[in-house]
């Protein structure tokens, strides 16, 4: 790195993680350990989105709440062209992107080209994160909306009828230098997810809905320091899983993601994430006709404001599902609710915090099924509601 990338990262780490001394950045020597950031599992299913139509994806992967890799549904993207890391070097050099979070919440932001400079030449235990939410609120950055399209399996999303000074967070634009990565975590509200590659390669883990928290978190005694880490789980939690002892109720499903690939996470599963090398990548959480019963029941509990003026629009643009939520259970249980990782990594839930941090739980319940808010003899009007387009 040259000296004024080094002087700003100086004062960004600072900000971004006060509770680590300058030394304290390095002192596992995760960048000397190949294992870590090395995957050669793949049991998560990969399927062909050129032979399989998008009522075909919902009934088979996101109505059974079913983790799957999709291959060739993002082929015709603007973004493999245009993200590349020279081009983004010179398009958006000057342009000021998020890191991470100081003390107070506030977003900490290092300008591109010395975030690239770092990225490429850091020994970081747990680099840096660039993981930037509003992207399509800047004159500028905003261009990179042009870059690519809401894949077709996803179009649908419900909260676009409160507009998007209402709607909680949901896209992120990141780049991730090696060994960075997100904490396990649960996303916000009960959303759903994709992750679509533009370049690099990410180690993913899911686990079910079920599974107890105390199983899966990272204790201050694991690492006082780095307990929400991504690489931290990789290094502490991860080997246990592999044991013969690991309850076989909660598998850990473990992938690589690749170049051109999007990763569908439906609501409630636990996840998280490694980057492997350096990547490009954008995810989205989403609510549709699917998840609708749970987020709903998210929404009222933690949102009562949003909660009114999305039941409103509803009764105007899907009378339908304004109707279900007459029928759904606000106080029952659906499940482990969501988990932030106040990471300075900045997973996409942490990035939700107005709901994610209302919505913290101290244990996670297992459920049978965590899209089931509805109550019983009500599942033939879920059944029968159909994705419509995009609003």
């Amino acid at each position: 790195m040259n000296s004024r990338t080094l002087k700003r990262i100086s004062s960004v780490r600072l900000k971004a993680r006060s509770e680590l001394k300058p030394e304290e950045w390095e002192q596992h020597h995760y960048y000397y350990d190949q294992n870590v950031v090395s995957c050669f599992k793949n049991q998560i299913e990969r399927i062909d989105a050129r032979n399989i139509t998008r009522e075909e994806f919902i009934e088979k992967y996101e109505r059974p709440a079913k983790p799957v890799i999709i291959q060739h549904l993002i082929d015709d993207w603007p973004a493999f062209e245009k993200w590349t890391v020279e081009k983004l070097g010179r398009k958006y050099r000057n342009q000021r992107f998020k890191v991470g979070e100081d003390d107070d919440g506030k977003s900490v932001k290092l300008k591109m080209k010395y975030f690239l400079d770092y990225a490429s030449n850091n020994h970081d235990d747990s680099p840096l994160y660039l993981f930037e939410s509003s992207f399509g609120e800047h004159p500028k950055k905003k261009r990179l909306i042009d870059d690519y399209d809401v894949p077709e399996y996803f179009t649908e999303d419900l909260f676009q009828l409160v507009g998007e000074h209402r709607r909680p967070p949901y896209r992120w634009w990141c780049i991730g230098p090696q060994r960075s990565g997100t904490g396990i975590h649960i996303d916000p509200l009960g959303t759903s997810a994709w992750n679509a590659l533009i370049s690099g390669h990410k180690r993913w883990c899911i686990f079910p809905p079920s599974t107890p928290r105390e199983l899966l978190k990272p204790t201050s005694s694991d690492s006082p320091k780095n307990k929400d880490e991504g690489i931290t789980w990789f290094k502490v939690i991860y080997p246990r899983t592999q044991l013969s002892s690991w309850p076989k109720q909660y598998p850990c499903l473990e992938a690589v993601q690749y170049p051109g690939e999007v990763i569908f996470v439906p609501g409630g599963y636990w996840h998280v994430v490694l980057n492997m090398d350096l990547t490009v990548a954008v995810t989205q959480n989403f609510c549709s006709s699917v998840n609708f019963p749970t987020v709903w029941t998210r929404v009222v509990r933690s949102r009562p404001k949003m909660s009114k003026k999305f039941l409103e629009r509803l009764k105007r643009r899907r009378p339908d599902l304004a109707r279900l939520t007459e029928k759904i259970d606000v106080n029952g249980d659906t499940g482990p609710r969501s988990d932030t990782s106040s990471s300075s990594s900045s997973s996409s839930s942490a990035d939700s915090s107005p709901d994610s941090t209302d919505e913290s739980d101290t244990e996670s319940k297992p459920t049978g099924n965590h899209q089931r808010s509805f109550e019983k003899g009500d599942e033939s009007v879920v059944k029968k509601i159909r994705v419509s387009e995009q609003q």
